[in-house]
Order: structure tokens, then C-alpha cells, then sequence
């Protein structure tokens, strides 16, 4: 099994003797440890750089350690950052008013260095945990997003995301486009070969459209049976069309592998653009509706061609 990557650790300590004493040590227990001297150099840092570990003295000038944390707590930052508070305070008040401040956890000095390793492996413990969350939230997020067989996006998220695209189309005023497609005699593939064949057709075609669209910008979903949205972004009618009839002429030209051997299976195209002045609430329904109508246009005129929307 890999080793897990050590934690990178932010000390921050404005004293150069307990900071340089700090440092050694917790390097010593394995820690990557960058340093700061103040609430404010820390900041910046923790604004640049992936830390699991805060490590902040109370008494600083400037920022003092429980401004810090609320600073840190108030910021949008990636991933938990796990904060232990070093205070010569020894009152409750002081120790409330640091947990409340946003700290995990805190230790009065001087730090005694077997129970201060002690406390920063059980933080973490915390972030690892917190990972392990994220990670797991990341996964059934994905999964709720996605269409099981062919690994697309379902019907859910194309009408989620999709009216994310356009309010940033509009508001940066770049253009957006979407291709509606239906594999042309889906049925007759099913009733002729089975299920299995069809679904294979299916996850082919999906496969086929993402090695011919632009890789981290344009993405396709499944709108439902063999009917599936290419969203195409920062592209006209005209860059939407030479993208799908660059996926048309790829699906009529190349036949699929499947179960069955090798099929031709074509495909019918309808293209459309967001129309930017129309209403925010009834653009992404009213794209979705104008390329369907040229797709049933493309079926309606005999099928494996592209259509524009009118």
C-alpha cells in the first residue's frame, strides 16, 4: 500500500527561538511545516498553499491567534483546516473565547512536546476523517448526477448545469450552444439483437461524442431511451453545427463493436442556441425546445443529417 503523503503543517510563531524550536521538532514527527510570524503572513499563505494543520500562538502582535482563526473559519477554503490554538492564557473565559474563535483544539505553553504531537496526530484523525466525507460525498454526488449505463449525466444535471451555462453565457455574454441527438432506429436494434446489443450501441455512441468534443469544455447527458444533449460551450450555431456533423458523418462512416459484430448505426441532429434576450427564467427551456423541434426536423426529413433550429 502507498504511504499517505505527510500533512503540511502552518506554524505560526513570532518569537525566532520557539518557532526555530517548533519547526525542528515537528519535522522531527514528520510533518511538512511552512512558518509564519504573523496573523497576516499566515493568511496570505493559507490562501496560496493546501494545508491540513494550523498551528498558531495566541499572543502575536498585529492579529493576535484567536483573530486568526475567526479569519480562517470565515474564508472559502478547498478542504478542513484542522487549528490547534497555543495560548499562556490559563483562564476558562480565554479558552472559550478561542474555541468560539474557531479552534479545534488548544494546549497551554509551554507545550509540554509529547502532548502537543499527541493532539496534532488526533487532528489528524479529524481531517482524514473529514476527507474521507468529502470523498464519499464527491462519489454519491457523481452518482446521482450520472446515468448508470452509458456514464453520461442524466436529464437532472443537464437541467441543473445547463442553467448554470447560460446565466455565466450571459453574464460574460459568450455564446452557448446545444445539439440534440436520437440514434436513428434505436428500436429495430433492440427488437434484432437484444437488449445487451442496444445497450452496448448506446454506451459506443456516448463514447464516440466525447472523443469528439472538446475534452473539459463541452460534456453530453442523457435526456432519456436513445436521445441524449451535447452542451457545447462558448459556441454559435455554427461551431455547434460543424461539431455535430463532425459526430454524424463519424457515426454513418465507422461502425460500432458490439456483441452482434460490427453495426452502422447513424444518428439525427438538431441544433440550437441560447438566445440571450430572452427571459433568464425561460432561455435554457426555450434552446432545449428549439433544438429538439430541428431534431425531429432532421428525423422527419429522412434522418442522418443535422438540422438548425429555425
Amino acid at each position: 500500500m502507498n504511504k499517505p503523503a505527510a500533512f503540511r503543517l502552518l506554524l505560526v510563531e513570532d518569537e525566532a527561538t520557539q518557532r526555530a524550536l517548533l519547526q525542528r521538532l515537528l519535522r522531527q514527527a514528520g510533518y511538512v511545516v511552512d512558518t509564519a510570524t504573523s496573523g497576516e503572513e499566515a493568511l496570505s499563505k493559507i490562501a496560496s498553499a493546501d494545508y491540513q494543520i494550523l498551528l498558531t500562538d495566541w499572543d502575536m502582535p498585529g492579529m493576535d491567534g484567536a483573530a486568526l482563526c475567526r479569519r480562517v473559519r470565515e474564508a472559502d477554503l478547498p478542504s478542513y483546516l484542522y487549528i490547534l490554538l497555543l495560548t499562556g492564557h490559563t483562564s476558562t473565559e480565554h479558552v472559550v473565547a478561542g474555541l468560539e474563535a474557531g479552534a479545534d483544539d488548544y494546549l497551554r505553553k509551554p507545550a509540554n512536546e509529547a502532548e502537543l504531537i499527541a493532539r496534532l496526530n488526533a487532528g489528524q484523525r479529524i481531517v482524514r476523517l473529514e476527507q474521507s466525507l468529502r470523498e464519499a460525498n464527491t462519489r454519491i454526488e457523481l452518482l446521482s448526477n450520472t446515468d448508470p449505463l452509458v456514464r453520461a449525466f442524466n436529464r437532472r444535471y443537464l437541467g441543473e448545469q445547463l442553467e448554470r451555462e447560460a446565466e455565466y453565457a450571459r453574464r460574460h455574454q459568450c455564446p452557448l450552444a446545444v445539439v440534440m441527438t436520437d440514434l436513428d432506429h434505436f428500436k429495430s436494434i433492440n427488437d434484432k439483437y437484444g437488449h445487451r446489443v442496444g445497450d452496448e450501441v448506446l454506451q459506443g455512441f456516448v463514447d464516440r461524442v466525447r472523443m469528439l468534443v472538446r475534452p473539459g469544455a463541452d460534456w453530453i447527458a442523457r435526456y432519456g431511451g436513445e436521445e441524449f444533449a451535447i452542451v457545447l460551450l462558448q459556441a454559435d450555431v455554427a461551431a455547434a453545427t460543424t461539431a455535430a456533423e463532425r459526430i454524424r458523418a463519424t457515426c454513418a462512416g465507422k461502425p460500432l463493436v458490439t456483441a452482434a459484430g460490427l453495426l452502422t448505426v447513424t444518428a439525427s441532429f438538431g441544433v440550437a442556441a441560447l438566445d440571450t434576450a430572452a427571459p433568464p427564467a425561460d432561455a435554457v427551456d426555450l434552446m432545449l425546445r428549439a433544438a429538439d423541434a430541428a431534431l425531429y426536423k432532421s428525423k422527419h426529413a429522412g434522418r442522418n443529417r443535422v438540422s438548425i433550429a429555425a
